[in-house]
């Protein structure tokens, strides 16, 4: 059986010699083939190329777009910062002069003191004025010496203690579990025994040997609903109602309570919130004590 085949014709420009080329049916075929298979191929590869092109190129802009948004909560966490600060400052002051308001009233009684008929109180009225006058004092006149200390110098605004910060105010993970918890200060490095200075004047109202994972720990009074809390303390040189002037020594550095190093946890409290220690440590990282004037 005849096979066939195709005839390609090769003709010289000068000579004029023809010469023929039998190529089989087969052979072009599998030509085709490979050619249509290459064809295929090179399609493959470019619109691979194309997909991870447009993979980079949206990986890119979804990285900056979280950069931006990165920066955008930033900026919005300082501002509900500074917000909460101010608003815990504007809730001290309403609380004062309400109470100072009520006392005032308390005390001059109505403008017109006819209608008020007898002058003399009775007995369950004079049981109310005195609960009344105690409840003010529990609220308003608790720490009156630290309030009289309260302009500049009753404002924690200096380093508690000479040393690295190692840990800033707000979320972070667990050095003991790894899962997220929320930080109520700043942690400074330091060497045990490092002195530890009240950052203002106030007044200690707790020093406890033992108080859970703080440790050995210090809380200070400032007045104006100012607190300052020093923890994982190695020693504690105050007592409860000692008055102390800014720069003053009331602890040392050491790793008591739940901790994994030594270092002093350091933290501001307005209004009995903690807020961020950083936005008031801007003075100098040391400061000896003042000299003690106090009136009493």
């Amino acid at each position: 059986m005849t096979q066939g085949y195709f005839v390609v014709v090769l003709a010289h420009s000068i000579r004029g010699r023809l010469r023929r080329i039998h190529i089989p049916h087969q052979a072009v075929y599998l030509l085709l083939l490979f050619a249509l298979l290459g064809c295929f191929s090179v399609f493959g590869f470019v619109a691979s190329y194309a997909r991870m092109a447009w993979k980079v190129g949206n990986y890119n802009a979804l990285r900056q777009e979280a950069d931006t948004l990165r920066k955008r909560y930033q900026d919005l966490r300082k501002q509900v910062s500074e917000t909460d600060s101010q608003l815990a400052t504007l809730e001290m002051y309403a609380k004062e002069v309400s109470v100072a308001y009520g006392i005032k009233q308390k005390l001059e009684g109505p403008v017109d003191i006819s209608a008020e008929g007898a002058l003399m109180p009775t007995f369950p009225e004079s049981i109310q004025d005195y609960n009344f006058l105690r409840s003010a004092d529990a609220i308003s006149l608790k720490h009156s010496a630290a309030r009289r200390l309260q302009p500049a110098s009753a404002r924690p605004t200096m380093w508690p203690v000479m040393g690295r910060l190692m840990d800033g105010f707000g979320k972070r993970l667990d050095p003991f579990s790894g899962e997220g918890a929320f930080h109520r200060g700043v942690d400074i490095i330091a060497p045990t025994g490092t002195s530890v200075k009240v950052t203002a004047d106030g007044i200690v109202v707790e020093a406890s040997p033992t108080s859970g994972g703080y440790g050995r720990l210090v809380v200070v009074d400032h007045g104006g609903g100012f607190e300052t809390f020093y923890a994982h303390l190695s020693r504690i040189f105050v007592q409860v109602g000692q008055e102390v002037r800014r720069g003053e020594t009331v602890g040392a550095v050491g790793s008591t309570g739940r901790v994994t190093a030594a270092h002093l946890h350091y933290e501001v409290h307005v209004s009995g919130n903690p807020v961020n220690p950083i936005s008031f440590m801007k003075t100098a990282i040391f400061e000896t004590a003042a000299k003690k004037d106090f009136p009493f």
